[in-house]
C-alpha cells in the first residue's frame, strides 16, 4: 500500500522559514508527479508547485522566488523550502503524487500538514 508521510509544518513569524518534507513508501513501481497544494480555511484548495518524474518544475506565481521545491535521489521524498513567509500563506499543506504501483497508476494524498504565520 502506498503511504505519503509529510512533516515540518509549524508557526513562525513572517518573514521566516519552514521546510516541510514528504516521504513515499510502498510497492513503489514509479512516480511520475509530486506536487505540494495547499488549503487556507474557507477557501479551495490550491497548487502550489509541482516537480515531473524527468525534473521539470512549476510553482504558483505567489510563491515563485519564495518557496522551492526539490526531492531526494531516490525520488521518493519531495521537500517544500519555504522563505519569507507571510501571513496569507497560512495553510494546511498536502503532498500529492501520481504513482505507479501494484493497483495501477493512481494520485495519493498526504495527510496534511498545517503551516500558520502570525503577522
Amino acid at each position: 500500500q502506498v503511504q505519503l508521510v509529510e512533516s515540518g509544518g509549524g508557526l513562525v513569524q513572517a518573514g521566516g522559514s519552514l521546510r516541510l518534507s514528504c516521504a513515499a513508501s510502498g510497492s513503489i513501481f514509479s512516480i511520475n508527479r509530486m506536487a505540494w497544494y495547499r488549503q487556507a480555511p474557507g477557501k479551495q484548495r490550491e497548487l502550489v508547485a509541482y516537480i515531473t518524474r524527468g525534473g521539470w518544475i512549476n510553482y504558483l506565481d505567489f510563491v515563485k522566488g519564495r518557496f522551492t521545491i526539490s526531492r531526494d535521489n531516490a525520488k521518493t521524498t519531495v521537500y517544500l523550502q519555504m522563505n519569507s513567509l507571510k501571513p496569507e500563506d497560512t495553510a494546511v499543506y498536502y503532498c500529492n503524487a501520481e504513482i505507479s504501483s501494484t493497483p495501477g497508476i493512481n494520485d495519493y494524498w498526504g495527510q496534511g500538514t498545517q503551516v500558520t504565520i502570525s503577522s
